[in-house]
């Protein structure tokens, strides 16, 4: 597995696994084969809603020494009901309890989105309606500044509760801002990211920052067939030309899109539960694309971003809720 240097000399390794919709059912036995294939890199959320079945995958991968702790990089993420000061930590310590270990390798803010608090003991997680089960069930606002949340992600750092500090979702107006105020450089900018959606401004940005970029969602549609974000049509894995450098170094399609991602010096989190998908998704550092390839890639960009709040937002939780242009 190889790395990538973060600011701080911390290593990030490139290729982890995405536990965003992952069945509970599923999720330990997915994290422990993981482990046991070669990932070091786990990515979670709150919102996922599957923490304690990864944490007792990682639980039974340690017992089994498959890795040592120290070896494997645990990324969280605050969800948006949690932004104000007073509910940072206590949200990083419920995930701690989940996940059965004593700090995060990487906590994120997971959108630049502050709802209004929900107690654990009324519903966690928390998922986006205030009320779900009221006669008009939407989205509840909070007045709560980035800053204000970014200051208690510094303290976690502080107390020795996280190593590294990041943000999901921000585009570069909003990184831009957080620069002016961070005491803690962020590490990590996590995005949805793919040859459909390559957002080179935002990567430069990034890379002239120190801010090391994760693409999530890195194979594009698949991810959201199911749930009516995307189109059969939409999908990067079945364009000619992919198929074609798949062709030529004996890889899959889908092998090829990650290897885009990580030849731009990104970190890719796919996702899957299948052992065979997670040792295919790990097999992509024994060839290198062309420049002629990567450069024929980076024009199927059509900007065209399937996980979007001021869309999907407006559709399931009748609340308009925009974050990107």
């Amino acid at each position: 597995m190889k790395n990538l240097s973060l600011y701080n000399h911390d290593l990030l390794p490139t290729v982890g696994l995405g536990l965003w919709k992952t069945p509970k059912s599923d999720a330990a036995k997915t994290v422990h084969d993981a482990i046991k294939i070669g990932y070091r890199h786990l990515d979670s959320a709150c919102d996922y809603g599957n923490e304690v079945e990864v944490g007792n995958g990682i639980k039974l991968a340690l017992s089994k020494g498959l890795c040592k702790r120290d070896e494997l990089w645990v990324t969280s993420k605050l969800w948006n009901t949690y932004h104000k000061k007073e509910h940072v930590r206590p949200a990083l310590e419920r995930t701690l309890k989940d996940l059965q270990i004593d700090r995060i390798d990487l906590y994120l803010i997971h959108f630049p989105i502050a709802q209004e608090f929900v107690p654990f003991d009324v519903r966690y997680p928390p998922e986006w309606l205030y009320e779900p089960s009221g006669e008009n069930p939407k989205i509840k606002f909070a007045n709560v500044s980035i800053q204000e949340t970014w200051g208690a992600m510094e303290q976690l750092v502080r107390d020795g509760l996280v190593r590294n500090i990041g943000i999901c979702n921000f585009g570069t107006s909003m990184l831009r801002d957080l620069l002016t105020y961070a005491e803690i450089h962020p590490s990590v900018l996590q995005v949805e990211r793919h040859p459909y959606l390559a957002q080179p401004k935002l990567l430069k940005f990034c890379q002239s920052n120190d801010i090391t970029l994760t693409g999530f969602s890195p194979l594009g549609a698949s991810s959201y067939l199911e749930l009516g974000m995307a189109k059969p049509e939409d999908s990067v894995l079945d364009e000619t030309l992919v198929s074609e450098i798949a062709g030529s170094h004996g890889k899959t399609p889908a092998q090829i899109v990650l290897r885009w991602g990580i030849q731009q010096g990104t970190s890719v989190i796919p996702k899957s539960t299948r052992q065979e998908r997670l040792r295919e998704n790990l097999e992509v550092f024994d060839f290198v694309l062309s420049d002629i390839e990567m450069a024929s890639m980076n024009k199927l960009d059509r900007n065209h971003r399937f996980n979007d709040p001021g869309v999907f937002a407006e559709k399931a939780f009748n609340t308009f809720c925009p974050i990107y242009e």
